[in-house]
This record gives C-alpha cells, structure tokens and sequence, in this order.
C-alpha cells in the first residue's frame, strides 16, 4: 500500500504537534496564575520593584489581581498578565472608584490599563489611594 506523501507529512505534523503539547503539559507552561497568599503576592510585588516589602496586602476574589502597601506608605497593584503578573506602584495620577463589588483602580498609565479588584476592605484602600 502506497501512501499519498500529503497524508503522511499530514500525520507526521499531527504526531509532531502533539509531542509538543504533551511537553508543554509535563512543564506545566500555560495554565493561569493566581495570588494566592500574602507570600506570592510579595513575590510578585518583588519582581515588580526590586526592594518593595509589603505590610499589608489585599487579594483580589480568584487572585486574578492585589494591592499592596509598603511601610513607606507606597502602594502598588497588581494585576495577572498572561501567566505572569504585571504591577505599578501609584502616584498621584492615580484614580481609585469604588464599585459594589470592590474597586477599579486606573493607575494614571494608559498602557497598564484598569484593574478590578473584588476586595473584602474597598475603602480603606480607596481611602488610601486618594491620600496619595
């Protein structure tokens, strides 16, 4: 049986993009980050601002996102992007809404965009954000 050299490169690209995937799967690359404790969100926090130690942070509903202040009275949100997170400390260019919900925090940088925090304490830190 002769096969068409179309339905083998076909099978080799499929065998080929699986082999792929499982590699992908046993290093456990992709998949979807999340905050889950006040350690994780000072490591990322970290990696952000080499030097920043929060004193207090606030975790997002589903750690998609946290607030973070050092004892400088810094603050910093956090926010996923991609598998990873992003972060900016805020400065006064800073705008802080509460929601029924929790917050959306605009840090002043069009690039960075919005963050919706679903907090448990939404005033204190908007509270805080606004004396910045």
């Amino acid at each position: 049986m002769i096969l068409d050299p179309k339905v083998m490169q076909f099978g080799g690209s499929l065998i080929a993009i699986l082999v792929l995937a499982g590699i992908a799967w046993g290093m456990r690359l992709g998949g979807k980050s999340a905050l889950a404790d006040e350690a994780a969100v000072a490591r990322a926090a970290t990696e952000v601002q080499d030097g920043f130690e929060p004193v207090r942070t606030s975790i997002a509903r589903g750690g998609s996102a946290a607030l973070a202040r050092d004892d400088s009275g810094r603050i910093m949100v956090i926010k996923r992007h991609g598998n990873r997170f992003a972060g900016r400390i805020l400065t006064r260019a800073a705008r802080v809404r509460e929601e029924v919900d929790g917050l959306v925090v605009d840090p002043g940088e069009a690039s960075f965009g919005s963050v919706h925090l679903s907090l448990n304490d939404p005033a204190y830190w908007a509270d805080a954000i606004n004396r910045l």
